[in-house]
């Protein structure tokens, strides 16, 4: 199965993830989500929560920068441990808890 990239064009995190997918040269399924967040059902159905950037990798979901960029070094980087980081980043794929609030009608991204 192929790895899901969601995003929108104009997140900065969303610039990384998408510039190590690249660096790494992994293919993707290339998702771009509405820019505001209570619009982003198919990001929270997959993530439980409606930040992105968001991957989708076989069963594992990840929906922190830092760990997603630790993930696809680790799966697809030189003397990374392959298909063995899916059960090794499992415990960060845990689904986060998201509501929706006043400010979710203006675009945004998870911004650390």
């Amino acid at each position: 199965m192929a790895l899901t990239f969601y995003h929108a064009h104009w997140c900065p995190e969303c610039a990384v993830v998408r510039e190590k997918l690249e660096q790494l040269n992994v293919s993707f399924e290339d998702v771009v989500v509405p820019d505001t967040r209570k619009f982003r059902k198919q990001v929270f159905e997959i993530s439980g929560q409606y930040y992105v950037p968001v991957i989708k990798d076989d069963a594992l979901v990840l929906s922190e920068t830092r760990d997603i960029l630790a993930y696809l070094d680790d799966r697809y980087g030189e003397g990374g441990s392959g298909p063995d980081a899916i059960r090794k980043f499992a415990a960060q794929a845990q689904p986060k808890s998201d509501t929706l609030g006043e400010d979710d009608a203006h675009p945004s991204c998870r911004l650390t």
